[in-house]
């Protein structure tokens, strides 16, 4: 048995998955409960993680269709919903620990003007949307809207990619990896 194999297997069941994913969360919190990790570092880290579960998720259907019978793109396809809802939990964290140093409204309205958050707080918005309908009672009670509802995912990656480009001091990681993912859907247009 492969070390894929046996890690594969364990990811197979379900419960196991949400565990996994919630690691980074229970390092973070850990960290900033000492006082290990300043705020711009916790909002940075937990900003990657939103970031990086989000392209995972888009990235499963293009990688599927390159590699139609790889093991791990097909495990990725079986937990893409999961990926989704933990990309939405770490944005979640990311604008909590946000409210939590800004919250004064007039301070949270006056910097949410400003386009670089502006961009950070529609595709929240949207994020939301998309949460809380990723569900089987939601698929079945939305029927086709679901799909068109979860198309506005596009959208709102496009405004994750914006603040991230707006609200970085060096932009290129953000504009790289935004690259990335504009090619592989790119890839899914064109077939």
């Amino acid at each position: 048995m492969s070390l894929f194999s046996g890690f594969s297997d364990l990811l197979a069941r379900r419960a196991l998955v949400w565990p996994l994913l919630a690691l980074p969360t229970v390092y973070a919190m850990l960290w900033r409960s000492q006082d290990w990790l300043s705020y711009g570092e916790t909002i940075h880290f937990t900003g990657q993680w939103s970031v990086g579960l989000l392209c995972a998720a888009l990235l499963v259907t293009p990688l599927q269709r390159l590699f139609p019978k790889r093991q791990e793109i097909r495990l990725l396809l079986r937990h893409r919903r999961a990926l989704g809802v933990a990309s939405f939990s770490y944005a979640l964290l990311h604008t909590a620990i946000y409210l939590d140093k800004k919250w004064t409204a007039g301070l949270v309205i006056k910097e949410g003007q400003d386009p670089s958050l502006l961009t950070g707080w529609i595709a929240f918005a949207v994020f939301i949307a998309l949460a809380v309908t990723s569900n089987n009672f939601s698929v079945q009670r939305l029927g086709r809207r679901w799909k068109v509802l979860h198309r506005s995912v596009y959208v709102a990656t496009a405004l994750t990619f914006a603040h991230w480009v707006l609200t970085s001091l060096d932009p290129t990681s953000a504009i790289s990896v935004g690259a990335i993912i504009c090619l592989a859907e790119l890839s899914r247009i064109r077939r």
